[in-house]
């Protein structure tokens, strides 16, 4: 039997992961996740689920809602991606991680499934973390989609509420190259009769979502519409404020399902990162000089990054900045100030941006820096040329982020 670490590349080799490799490990059909949850016994119909979808703020969002209802005493399975540092991260229920035995023994009882019908990286996990809930009696899982939404592994769940965070023009080599084709793909995970909640609207979007709605039955709730109880949370982006509020709107139909008090959601936002483990969403890695660092990597998402970093006080600003290739340099580059140091990286995965490139481009929008060959040689120096008084800002992929975290 193979070894955990073992384990996890296996499953990285046999379709490889999205995030790793791009658009080569999609795939548009959901026949190899039907297959494999009727083997498994189709686990996923033997607990509730919150199925979350969106541009940006899918991966804060169902990290809220599993805190506040661990908050309410619930047993919460919470499966998301991608997973920064350990793949565990991706399962977990009430914060702890699935084990390394648990994964080990999954892939050893399934793999000759596995290979024969060549399921990808994301089918797989999907399938395991399924059968984890089931096995372990949670309440309800709060289930991340992985991308898109119609043609996602996710989207075999039937669940008590749909909640679409927002759509910005992201993954369009897959998805679609205009909002309204986005907002299509991300509007399949509405199902006929559930709920839908919608975190920000759009001129673009709102018709497709009320369309779909429509069709489906489903009652459609604006959350910008709904005057709600303000509330804070320890994820402190100021972005974070659409996300809570599409939280709020949540609740308003899960309290109908579940036992959940006002005093639970204003606990349970507060402790997000406590209860479930959250890392990466404007997080201070250093006071002197201090550090954050942010998972943001599309234009919409850095757009509000950049907004709270240009808020900060500083003597000079330094940004350490890696990219994968499919980006569309052009949206994200004009966002970053001209006057910050920059330090150029490569994400170490396959489809990482090679650091000269992005210097090349970065240099036509009067972002000026030096090249470093790793990810922490870059952050090594900027710690090394920032004095007390300076910020640095650690950003631009999911992958530049976990290399230092």
């Amino acid at each position: 039997m193979l070894n955990y670490h073992q384990t996890v590349e296996w499953m990285f080799q046999q379709l490889p992961m999205y995030q790793r490799i791009g658009a080569d490990a999609f795939k548009k059909d959901l026949t190899n996740i039907l297959r494999f949850s009727d083997k498994l016994g189709n686990p996923h119909k033997e607990f509730k689920t919150v199925h979350v979808a969106g541009t940006n703020g899918k991966g804060s969002v169902s990290h809220m809602l599993a805190s506040v209802l661990q908050e309410a005493g619930y047993k919460v399975g919470l499966y998301t991606s991608p997973h920064l540092k350990d793949f565990r991260e991706r399962i977990k229920i009430n914060g702890k991680e699935i084990s390394q035995e648990q994964v080990v023994q999954f892939i050893d009882q399934n793999s000759s499934f596995l290979e024969q019908h060549r399921l990808s990286f994301f089918e797989m996990s999907v399938g395991m973390a399924f059968d984890h809930f089931h096995r372990e009696k949670v309440d309800v899982a709060i289930v991340e989609v992985g991308l898109g939404g119609r043609l996602d592994s996710t989207n075999i769940i039937t669940p008590l509420l749909s909640v679409i965070t927002n759509i910005g023009l992201d993954h369009t080599d897959m998805l679609g190259n205009t909002l309204a084709e986005i907002a299509y793909e991300k509007a399949g995970i509405i199902k006929p009769g559930i709920p839908v909640v919608i975190g920000e609207a759009h001129p673009e979007t709102k018709p497709v979502f009320e369309k779909t709605a429509l069709k489906k039955s489903a009652e459609i709730i604006f959350a910008e519409d709904l005057a709600l109880e303000k509330y804070t949370s320890d994820l402190t982006g100021s972005y974070q404020l659409k996300n809570i509020q599409t939280v709020i709107a949540a609740f308003q139909v899960l309290k109908e399902e579940f036992s959940i008090s006002e005093e639970n959601i204003g606990t349970g936002l507060l402790k997000v990162k406590a209860s479930t483990g959250l890392r990466g969403r404007w997080d201070i890695l250093h006071l002197e000089p201090k550090v954050f660092c942010d998972t943001a990597h599309n234009a919409e998402g850095l757009f509000y990054a950049i907004n709270q970093l240009l808020k900060e006080k500083y003597d000079q600003l330094h940004i350490v900045i890696g990219v994968v290739n499919d980006k569309d340099l052009k949206k994200i580059l004009p966002l970053f100030p001209k006057e910050a140091v920059y330090y150029f990286c490569r994400p170490n995965v396959p489809r990482g941006m090679e650091a000269l490139v992005l210097k090349d481009s970065a240099y036509h929008y009067g972002l000026f820096g030096e090249v470093y060959s790793s990810v922490s040689k870059a952050y090594e120096a900027a710690l090394s040329a920032a004095s007390a008084a300076d910020v640095v800002y650690v950003g631009g992929s999911t992958f530049t982020v976990a290399e230092i975290i």
